[in-house]
């Protein structure tokens, strides 16, 4: 492999989203934005809902939406192991706006327990949806 490239893995549960050599790749972490290029140290990190944005060796860059999940880094395999995922221009940013705002219909209301972590967890969802398909329009537009 040459050595300022590596391998990308996009998996989620579904199936397989993307596969090839690239130059860089940015994602979501726990503790905040992480860029890994070649050579990056080993790595096993929790990612936030939020996108995986992907420079190609030609520098095309790709941006995917992740509901969360994991990225290991190996010396030349880099594995995003998210439990959804979808190319961002595959984002409906309307469906994701109807499901912030039901979910703080929910959180604003009368509910048990689950129904909160519930609306909580479909809120944070929703906002990084929106997030990215607003942030990857910029892209397209550039």
């Amino acid at each position: 492999m040459k050595p300022d490239v590596f391998r990308l893995d996009i998996v989620s549960a579904e199936k397989k989203i993307f596969s090839g050599e690239i130059a860089m790749v940015f994602v979501t972490g726990e503790e905040g934005e992480l860029g890994i290029a070649p050579g990056h140290s080993q790595l096993l990190t929790r990612l936030k809902p939020g996108y995986v944005r992907l420079v190609s060796t030609n520098q095309e860059e790709n941006v995917f939406y992740i509901s969360g999940g994991l990225l290991e880094v190996q010396p030349y395999i880099v594995s995003v192991l998210a439990d959804s995922a979808m190319r961002a221009d595959d984002l409906d940013e309307e469906k994701a706006l109807r499901a912030q705002e039901e979910a703080q219909k929910i959180l604003s209301g009368k509910a048990t327990r689950i129904d909160v972590a519930r609306a909580m967890a479909e809120l944070a969802e929703a906002a990084a949806q929106i997030q990215v398909a607003r942030r990857f329009k910029r892209f397209k537009k550039q």
